[in-house]
């Protein structure tokens, strides 16, 4: 990707546009305050998906998506594909082929996982952070920090586009918007929400709950790394790394299912084909 960094935890942002009234001066160059803050009240979750699956389009053609065939993508698949049209929600989920560590996930339902983070994570660990995506598509998170955008003008280039309409948006503003799922936070209560629902989605569907707690500490250990005080910077508005695995343990204790995780082997490459000889019985006649 063009802007290359380590992102402690999961950052998401969804950004969208409602059709202005018609009977606004079309001379308008900017919004005012109060027009984005109409839009920011009225905007709704059809509204987030629409524009987000436009942004999502323009982010895939521009990143390195891993092919169906690659290792990347067989392994989410096989990790995710059962819960695809999960928890009320329906989920398009691909791998960008970058060594940053990093998930996000759309009002739309689209998923975007990077190999970087699934080189240092296995399978329940994954699975963990991707239901805390779920969580926050379910949980509405997107139209909420929409709203809260508008308010604080950070799409004040991008609404003044005319109509505001998703079909008037261009290649170069669909960009923008996509940047912009990466580089913007959610708050703590919603970050929180998330992890509450990633312990539940696993303790659900069978999986080692404890993998959450797990998930978090190798977050933890990365921001105390070499590149603590930039992922501090990066993750200001996110809750301590090391209070979620805190948090996750204590509800798995709680449960009376904790146990300390051990990793597993984390494996990104083709499944090798294992061709077996097919053995004939040979039969002999005896003779009389």
């Amino acid at each position: 990707m063009k802007k290359s960094f380590i992102v402690l935890g999961v950052l998401f942002m969804i950004f969208g546009f409602t059709r202005m009234n018609a009977q606004d001066n079309p001379s308008k160059e900017k919004m005012s305050v109060l027009d984005k803050a109409v839009i920011g009240f009225t905007f709704s979750d059809a509204d987030a998906a629409a524009i987000a699956r436009k942004a999502i389009v323009e982010m895939d053609a521009n990143n390195p998506v891993a092919a169906a065939t690659d290792g990347y993508a067989i392994r989410l698949n096989r990790l995710f594909g059962k819960h695809a049209s999960s928890e009320g929600v329906t989920l398009d989920y691909k791998v960008y082929l970058v060594r940053d560590i990093n998930a996000f996930s759309c009002a739309d339902g689209s998923v975007r996982v990077f190999a970087g983070l699934m080189d240092i994570m296995d399978d329940n660990e994954l699975l963990a952070i991707i239901g805390h995506e779920i969580g926050h598509v379910v949980n509405h998170d997107s139209r909420d920090v929409v709203k809260a955008a508008y308010k604080k003008e950070v799409l004040l280039d991008i609404a003044s586009s005319q109509s505001g309409a998703v079909a008037d948006l261009s290649n170069s503003q669909l960009g923008k918007l996509g940047h912009a799922m990466i580089d913007s936070k959610f708050g703590r209560k919603q970050e929180s929400k998330a992890d509450y629902f990633s312990y539940d989605f696993m303790k659900k569907y069978g999986y080692d709950v404890n993998a959450v707690e797990s998930a978090f500490r190798i977050i933890q250990n990365l921001s105390e790394g070499a590149n603590a005080s930039f992922l501090t910077k990066m993750t200001s508005s996110h809750p301590d790394a090391g209070k979620r695995a805190d948090e996750a343990k204590k509800r798995a204790e709680k449960d009376g299912l904790y146990a300390a995780y051990v990793q597993q082997k984390i494996v990104n490459t083709v499944p090798v084909k294992t061709t077996t000889k097919s053995s004939v019985k040979k039969t002999t006649t005896k003779k009389k």
